[in-house]
C-alpha cells in the first residue's frame, strides 16, 4: 500500500506517508513545551511526519490559553525535549508557526502583547480564558506597515528558533482564519494599501512570509497549510477564492516551499473543497501535496493511488491512537477520542491512550 511506503520530502526520508495533523492541545503551561508534551509527540513518532500544534512566533500571536511559543530561549529548550523524543524513535517533525491575529484575548497573552490584525474587525463569538471563562473577542488594532514588517521578522525568528530546537522544518499556518489567512480573505481584510484589495495584494503577506522563511532556513524546510473554502474564525467564501489559491500556489511554487498542506473541513461541517480548487493548486505547484480532512485508511489509500496527493494527514485518529500506523497496517480496532479532554491540562486524554498489544 502507498500509505505505508517511504517518501522523500525534500532531503528527508519519511518511513511512511502518514502525517500527524497539527492539533491544538493546550498543555504548554507558561507557553513552554514540557516533558509531558515530549512524551505525547514521542508516542506518535511512528507516523512518517509529525506537525506540531499551532505555535506562536511572538507574544502577539499567543491568542489561546496554554499554547506554546517559539520566540524565547526557554521555549526553544522546551521544544528540544520534543524533537529529541521524536528523533529517538526515527520520526520527523515540523513546527507549525501560528500567529492568531484577531483570534485572541488579553487574558491569554503576556503583559504588553497586542491583538493585531489586517483590519479592525472583531472575530465573531467568544474566546475561552482560564481566568474568566468565555469572553468576547476584542476589536484588534489594524496593523501598520511597520507592524507587518515586524510580524514577518517574528515568523523568520521563530523559524530560526525551530531549527535551533532540532525541528526538521516549519509549517506556516495560513489556514483556519488566523493572521495569515486574515490577510488572504477579503472578509477579514478591508485594507486600502498594498496588502488589501485585489488578489496579488491580499496574498502579499503570506508570500513575503514564505519568501523570508525560505531564504533563512531553506525552501526544503518550509511548508504551508491552506484551507480554501474553510469558514473557521469568521472567514467567508468569496467570488475570487479559486483564483486566489491558484495564484498563491503559483507563487509558492516559485519560492520552492517543500509542501502545501490542503485542509478540507467538510467532515467538521464546513463547505467541501471543490476538486477544481485542488486541481488548480496541483496544476500550479509541483511540490508535495499533503491531504487533510476526515481521512481513514481506505480513503487515504484511494486518494494516494488516484494521485490527489503524496501524503495524508490524520488528526483525531492519531490523537486517540499513538500507534495508529500499526493499527491501520493490521486492521485493528481504533481507540475513540475523548472530546472532553482535547484542551484540558494534564496527561488525561493526552498521553494515556492505550497502545495495542496485538
Amino acid at each position: 500500500m502507498q500509505l505505508f511506503s517511504t517518501y522523500k520530502l525534500g532531503s528527508l526520508e519519511l518511513k511512511n506517508r502518514v502525517v500527524m495533523a497539527p492539533m491544538t492541545r493546550n498543555r504548554a503551561l507558561g507557553n513552554i513545551p514540557s516533558d509531558l508534551m515530549a512524551k505525547y509527540y514521542g508516542q506518535r513518532a511512528t507516523a512518517g511526519l509529525l506537525i506540531t500544534e499551532g505555535t506562536a512566533p511572538s507574544a502577539n500571536g499567543l491568542g489561546y490559553a496554554r499554547i506554546p511559543g517559539l520566540y524565547s530561549a526557554a521555549q526553544v529548550e522546551g521544544w528540544k525535549l520534543v524533537t529529541q523524543a521524536v528523533h529517538d524513535k526515527g520520526g520527523r517533525i515540523f513546527a507549525q508557526l501560528m500567529h492568531t491575529g484577531r483570534v485572541g484575548h488579553p487574558l491569554n497573552m503576556e503583559e504588553g502583547a497586542e491583538i493585531v490584525a489586517p483590519s479592525p474587525l472583531a472575530n465573531p463569538g467568544e474566546m475561552y480564558t482560564d481566568q474568566e471563562g468565555m469572553q468576547p473577542h476584542p476589536v484588534p488594532r489594524e496593523m501598520t506597515k511597520a507592524d507587518i514588517d515586524q510580524a514577518i521578522a517574528e515568523f523568520v525568528n521563530a523559524a530560526k528558533n525551530a531549527i535551533a530546537a532540532g525541528f526538521d522544518g516549519v509549517e506556516i499556518h495560513a489556514a483556519n482564519g488566523y493572521l495569515v489567512e486574515q490577510f488572504i480573505n477579503p472578509g477579514t481584510n478591508q485594507r486600502q494599501d498594498e496588502y488589501g484589495g485585489g488578489i496579488e495584494n491580499r496574498i502579499r503577506f503570506v508570500v513575503e512570509v514564505a519568501q523570508a522563511i525560505s531564504a533563512e532556513i531553506g525552501g526544503e524546510r518550509t511548508g504551508i497549510r491552506l484551507s480554501p473554502y474553510g469558514v473557521f474564525n469568521g472567514t467567508a467564501i468569496y467570488d475570487e477564492l479559486d483564483a486566489t489559491y491558484a495564484k498563491l500556489a503559483e507563487e509558492l511554487n516559485n519560492i520552492g516551499v517543500v509542501y502545501i498542506h490542503i485542509v478540507n473541513h467538510e467532515a467538521m461541517g464546513a463547505p467541501a473543497v471543490p476538486e477544481s480548487v485542488r486541481e488548480a493548486i496541483r496544476g500550479a505547484y509541483s511540490g508535495t501535496i499533503i491531504l487533510s480532512g476526515g481521512y481513514e485508511k481506505a480513503r487515504a489509500e484511494s486518494d494516494l493511488e488516484a494521485g490527489k496527493g503524496h501524503l495524508v494527514a490524520f488528526g483525531r485518529p492519531l490523537l486517540a491512537n499513538p500507534d495508529l500506523v500499526h493499527r491501520m497496517e493490521h486492521d485493528l480496532e481504533l481507540n475513540q477520542p475523548d472530546f472532553g479532554t482535547f484542551y484540558t491540562p494534564g496527561p488525561q486524554g493526552y498521553t494515556d491512550y492505550p497502545i495495542s498489544d496485538q
